[in-house]
């Protein structure tokens, strides 16, 4: 008996023996620090081979290549300033019909509106003065020469009647040019008080200051207003120091909100000479045919000009990183190994950007993962 407990106690404690080895090896390997995945070495970061870094990283060649630069700027349709036209009324008196309404579209030659004036009827009553003194001038005229003809009336009798010829033909056509200033003809009604204002071109009625019963007495005062919109521009606002870049007959691509997805090509017909005061923008016109009218005044619109650039680096988007208030990349010195440089960019475009400074083309770089190795 006493040589079995001396058995059984030699084991025990071998077993707490190994348990005791046991829990430090794992507590050894517990505290082992694990491998760097970076290690700095000069001011620079090396992945070394072990790094699980180096499955995450991707590195190209910086890339010069020309490609022109496209910058977008906001736009609105505007009706062309030349086929729009402001009606007024001639003469001052009642509006007693209006024949259009706010939207319209008219011919050239259609009544618009008809005014009733006292001024209208003097107009009319000058005309037809004016037309009887000129029929008994004539008259006058024509039995005065058949008298000469006949030996009983002196030349100068002749000439005086063709004297009186001249001078009431002059004012009948002043009579009637006045008349057609306001926009009639002579009816041949002495008791004419009214006219009726024509549309000088075709188009739609885009604004409409006047109502039937209302009196007008500013003839420069404008009643409604006529736009041809077979012809629309589409006017950007570009930025001044953008406005140098621009130039007359320069292609450009026209997207409006109105119809997604569509893209109209377009060239540039004037760029403004004066840049707004408030604003510092120069306002550019793209001309468009709207013969259908699906372009209408006041949309909006963006315009995008392409505008031709040097040969200059590329690095992508992906490869920027922020340090405090500048843009760096890891440029790649040996194989594995990187160190961070600030570099200046140019112009964004789309998932790339151009660099002004800091890179030589052929330069390797972290295009993606950079971050994982940012500071």
């Amino acid at each position: 008996m006493p040589i079995r407990n001396r058995s059984s106690g030699l084991q025990l404690g071998l077993s707490c023996a190994a348990a005791v080895c046991i829990a430090a090896c794992s507590q050894r390997a517990v505290e082992a620090p694990p491998a760097p995945t970076v290690l700095v070495e000069s001011g620079r970061l090396h992945v070394p081979e072990s790094s699980p870094l180096r499955s995450r990283l991707f590195v190209q060649e910086v890339e010069s290549r020309e490609a022109p630069h496209a910058f977008v700027v906001p736009a609105t349709v505007e009706a062309d300033p030349a086929r729009t036209v402001s009606i007024v009324a001639p003469l001052s008196g009642r509006v007693i019909e209006l024949k259009v309404g706010l939207g319209d579209r008219v011919a050239r030659g259609q009544p618009l509106m008809v005014i009733a004036s006292g001024d209208s009827a003097q107009a009319h009553t000058d005309v037809e003065k004016a037309r009887d003194a000129l029929d008994l001038a004539r008259k006058q005229f024509e039995r005065a020469r058949a008298v000469k003809d006949a030996g009983g009336e002196a030349s100068k009798d002749v000439e005086t009647a063709q004297s009186a010829v001249v001078q009431t033909q002059a004012e009948f056509d002043r009579a009637g040019s006045r008349l057609a200033s306001f926009g009639a003809a002579s009816s041949g009604n002495r008791a004419a008080r009214t006219i009726t204002v024509i549309a000088p071109m075709s188009g739609s009625i885009t604004t409409l200051a006047v109502a039937a019963g209302q009196f007008v007495n500013d003839t420069t005062a404008t009643a409604m207003t006529l736009s041809n919109i077979d012809t629309v521009w589409v006017t950007a606002s570009v930025p001044e120091n953008q406005i140098g870049q621009i130039a007359k007959g320069q292609d450009a691509d026209v997207a409006l909100a109105a119809y997604p997805g569509e893209t109209l090509r377009g060239s540039v017909q004037f760029v403004d000479d004066v840049l707004a005061a408030d604003t510092r923008r120069g306002k550019v016109r793209i001309a468009f045919a709207n013969p259908r009218a699906k372009l209408k005044p006041n949309m909006f619109a963006t315009v995008t000009f392409s505008v031709a650039q040097p040969a200059q680096l590329f690095v992508p988007q992906s490869a920027l990183l922020m340090n405090n208030d500048r843009t760096t990349v890891f440029v790649e010195t040996a194989p594995w190994t990187f160190e961070r440089r600030a570099i200046t960019l140019g112009h964004d475009e789309g998932d790339a950007a151009r660099v002004v400074s800091g890179l030589e083309a052929k330069e390797r770089i972290v295009v993606r993962g950079g971050v994982l190795i940012n500071d």
